[in-house]
């Protein structure tokens, strides 16, 4: 049964990738670094490398064939919804694989929420009682959800954990899952929504 957000269709009237990434691109060449405080300079230069990350992402990714077969195997119309925000590096590092693999299908609808602006939808998708992102959220046409995936991929999550375990301090956590992504190029996050999409075309 869908749920009242997705009858407001505020899914449906969500960013684009395109709107996304021109907001994040005139957000970074239109900041004022002079009226920032140290706090606000850290944030602007991470989102900066995001945007970076991001773009490098956009022009080197290449769909498997396998992975086109199966988006294209999807046959109703589907809205793939993404709660994200452009600060978060998990972001940057997912978002286009997304955003290019939902483009392999004209029946996916892909849009993006963001999370500070949308706190209640948030709350219906958290990770282990966290507000992780970025969260995707598959439904129909009638708002049932197909499946859900986010904030990473397994292996990079569970890379996180073992590290946050283990005492190791946030800085040097995030360099590492990074680093993780820069070799993956996006492989597990490919093998994962190929799982995801066959299991949901097998219920049908």
């Amino acid at each position: 049964m869908a749920q009242q957000f997705f009858l407001d269709k505020r899914p449906h009237n969500g960013l684009t990738y395109t709107e996304y990434m021109k907001r994040f691109k005139d957000e970074i060449e239109n900041s004022n670094l002079e009226k920032m405080d140290e706090k606000e300079k850290e944030l602007f230069d991470y989102k900066k490398l995001n945007f970076q990350r991001s773009s490098r992402i956009d022009k080197q990714f290449v769909p498997s064939e396998d992975l086109k077969e199966i988006v294209s195997s999807i046959e109703e119309p589907q809205i793939w919804m993404v709660i994200t925000e452009n600060w978060c590096g998990d972001s940057a590092q997912n978002l286009p694989y997304i955003a290019k693999i939902a483009s392999l299908n004209s029946k996916i609808n892909f849009r993006i929420l963001l999370r500070d602006s949308h706190p209640d939808i948030m709350e219906q998708y958290l990770t282990n009682g966290s507000k992780s992102i970025p969260k995707l959220v598959v439904f129909d046409e009638e708002g049932n959800e197909l499946f859900k995936w986010g904030p990473r991929p397994k292996a990079a999550q569970d890379l996180f954990l073992s590290l946050k375990n283990s005492g190791v301090q946030k800085p040097e956590i995030y360099e590492k899952i990074h680093g993780w992504y820069g070799k993956n190029k996006g492989k597990e996050i490919e093998k994962e929504l190929i799982e995801l999409i066959k299991k949901e075309e097998q219920v049908k």
